[in-house]
């Protein structure tokens, strides 16, 4: 994420704990006693936002000292110890709150992209994370995905044309959805890849009729009808002489990922990643 725009959200966030004075620490800590805390890991997952802790830290006291031993990315297990900050006990004590919620929230979002990638690596499925993110965390949660072995989908509505089920019935149907995107693109002069979603094979065929998308989202398809709708495809891309990407979408669980990526489909979209997450724990202790 860019730094100026992360600033911007850490200033919200220390407005939304601090406001006139952390009394209670500025009650009983005297303003010039030194200290250090360290983050202590107490679950096993992937690490992630140890970056945006980074700046956090340097935002609220830039005098503060960082100690670094495990990085994003990392797999973490109970007892490890992933930095030492040194500093103001009262910049500290401030910091502690607003640092865990992010660090807490970021790499559970990483360790549950990781659970689930981690089921399909062997098939040559990519779970993708979606739109269904925490406002004003978005950016953040997406990369965090990314850091748990996922895919990033689109990151909002500017950067992808993606056709859902309300944009085809307010078009008027499959064709007329897919037309009016490719026209819009060309007039805009905008490089954006138009991805569609279908509800049953009759729309899986018109979409295939017009050579227009480059992916085809199958919604609330069962694994057999998946597997149905693949071959399909696949024999399409025969006639067309390109490849067609097939996503599935829908109601996807821990439990059935698997079911769907052994069917052949290229990404597997799960907006669990990134609403249905158990935040990792962790705690930033004082170190006597």
């Amino acid at each position: 994420m860019d730094k100026k725009e992360l600033r911007k959200l850490i200033a919200i966030w220390f407005e939304e704990d601090i406001r006139d004075g952390d009394h209670t620490s500025l009650s009983c800590i005297p303003p010039t006693q030194m200290g250090c805390q360290q983050l202590i890991i107490k679950d096993t997952g992937v690490l992630a936002g140890v970056e945006v802790a980074k700046e956090i830290i340097a935002y609220f006291d830039p005098e503060c000292r960082v100690e670094q031993f495990l990085h994003d990315g990392d797999m973490v297990q109970p007892g490890d110890i992933a930095f030492k900050v040194y500093g103001k006990e009262l910049s500290l004590l401030q910091i502690e709150r607003t640092m865990l919620n992010i660090m807490q929230r970021l790499s559970g979002v990483a360790t549950t992209a990781h659970r689930y990638q981690s089921l399909i690596a062997d098939t040559g499925c990519h779970v993708l994370d979606t739109r269904k993110t925490t406002p004003g965390l978005r950016y953040l949660e997406k990369e965090a995905v990314a850091l748990g072995g996922g895919m990033n989908h689109r990151i909002g509505l500017f950067d992808m044309i993606l056709l859902k089920d309300n944009h085809v019935d307010f078009a008027g149907g499959i064709t007329n959805a897919l037309t009016r995107a490719r026209d819009y693109c060309k007039v805009k002069g905008k490089d954006l890849r138009i991805e569609i979603e279908v509800r049953n094979f009759d729309e899986i065929n018109e979409a295939l009729a017009t050579n227009i998308p480059d992916r085809i989202m199958l919604d609330n398809f069962t694994p057999a009808k998946t597997k149905e709708a693949v071959d399909l495809i696949r024999s399409w891309e025969k006639e067309a002489g390109r490849h067609m990407e097939i996503e599935s979408s829908g109601g996807i669980t821990i439990d059935t990922i698997r079911s769907y990526a052994e069917q052949g489909v290229d990404f597997v979209s799960v907006g669990a990643l990134t609403h249905s997450y158990k935040s990792l724990d962790m705690s930033f202790k004082a170190v006597k």
